[in-house]
């Protein structure tokens, strides 16, 4: 890894650790002030439902000025948003917070990504750079959340009161400007023109290409994968009266997982095909998703995720390097846009059907189905492969 991407990699971080932890400080604070469980919940699905409208044009905007100007304005838009909490912590201005800091990210990702695709120069190096951006939000996840909870609990008059989320705002707030210290100077790429005459671009050409189209079936069968092990775990550890810290501690094996292969994969990238790492990591998913709902103590279930982790995370880099093979160099932001939206849309409907799916079927049920739709699925990475003539 270089200098160059080391600093990208780290004001990703930033910018995501200022949404992770507003998405836990925010919900607390709703909490605190005597709000239903309902109301957290809208809250919480305003993180990513800015992601959903904004992706595309947040990719458009990206295919045409490139990295800096797009994160600059991320920047200001996500410490705008925890600014706002900070000076006015009530209910409806959480939820502008919401809308800034989650809209913001994903379009700082989405310049982030196109960027880092462009300048690699083979499929290795695709591979092993999106490797190591993935890490980042792993990264985030953790630093967010952490001192967003140290300033709620230590920096105000007394644990959790409103002078200690009044902190946390604050350190979020700065944590957007980081970005910036780390990305303002980045060389730009030169741009990539598009032909013209030619007939105008729509989302939807993308689609009709056979291998784009399934590989955005591919990637949102396993992100529903993510959600429905985030959502089901829980349960189940109710179920095998597992504490609170057991659970969270099977959850967090399943991210130190994801972590480590993706910190392994670029020592072995020139050795690995995507559309082969892809459809491996379907099918062991598929047959850990089988296994897990039988499983009874926290040690087996422990394991399960750590494996479930190590499968999952191997995932990403190599969708994302397959993404910049396939789409159009001036395409590369849209296509990112358009496959962030899928996400996020995922990430707010998947919950509210898998609790209906979970009443009626029952949770190993809901893991069961889920692994037999994975598992079927595999065809579709399989078809991923490139035409001979590519392969030769």
């Amino acid at each position: 890894m270089n200098a160059a991407l080391a600093r990208l990699i780290a004001g990703q971080v930033c910018v995501h650790a200022c949404m992770a932890g507003m998405r836990m400080a925010a919900p607390l604070l709703a909490l605190r002030a005597g709000y239903s469980a309902a109301a957290v919940g809208v809250l919480l699905a305003l993180f990513a439902l800015t992601q959903v409208f904004l992706a595309l044009p947040a990719g458009r905007y990206a295919d045409r000025h490139g990295l800096r100007r797009p994160v600059g304005f991320c920047v200001v838009a996500a410490a705008s948003g925890a600014g706002l909490a900070l000076a006015f912590p009530v209910f409806e201005v959480l939820c502008a917070a919401a809308l800034l800091t989650g809209g913001a990210t994903g379009a700082a990702t989405i310049a982030l990504q196109r960027h880092v695709g462009r300048a690699a120069h083979s499929a290795t190096q695709l591979k092993q750079v999106f490797s190591w951006l993935a890490i980042g939000p792993a990264i985030s996840n953790f630093i967010g959340p952490f001192f967003a909870g140290l300033m709620i609990d230590h920096a105000g008059s007394a644990a959790g009161s409103l002078g200690g989320f009044r902190w946390a705002f604050a350190l979020l707030a700065v944590l957007p400007l980081a970005t910036w210290f780390w990305v303002r100077h980045t060389v730009e790429l030169p741009p990539v023109i598009a032909a013209t005459g030619g007939p105008q671009q729509r989302v939807w050409d993308l689609l009709r290409e056979p291998r784009f189209r399934r590989l955005m079936l591919v990637n949102w069968v396993l992100s529903s994968c993510w959600d429905v092990h985030t959502f089901v775990v829980p349960l189940l550890g109710y179920e095998r009266a597992l504490s609170a810290s057991v659970i969270g501690t099977i959850l967090g094996a399943f991210a130190i997982a994801a972590a480590l292969v993706r910190m392994a994969m670029p020592l072995v990238a020139q050795w690995l095909r995507e559309w082969a790492v892809i459809a491996g990591a379907m099918v062991a998913t598929a047959a850990l998703f089988a296994v897990y709902p039988l499983l009874t103590t926290a040690w087996s279930m422990g394991l399960c995720s750590v494996l479930l982790g190590l499968s999952l995370g191997s995932v990403q880099p190599m969708i994302m390097s397959m993404l910049h093979q396939i789409t159009p160099e001036q395409r590369h932001g849209e296509a990112l846009g358009l496959r962030l939206m899928a996400i996020n849309a995922s990430s707010v409907m998947m919950p509210l059907l898998f609790g209906t799916a979970g009443a009626l079927i029952g949770v190993a049920g809901l893991f069961w189905v889920v692994g037999t739709g994975v598992g079927l699925g595999s065809r579709l990475a399989w078809l991923l492969r490139p035409p001979a003539r590519a392969r030769d």
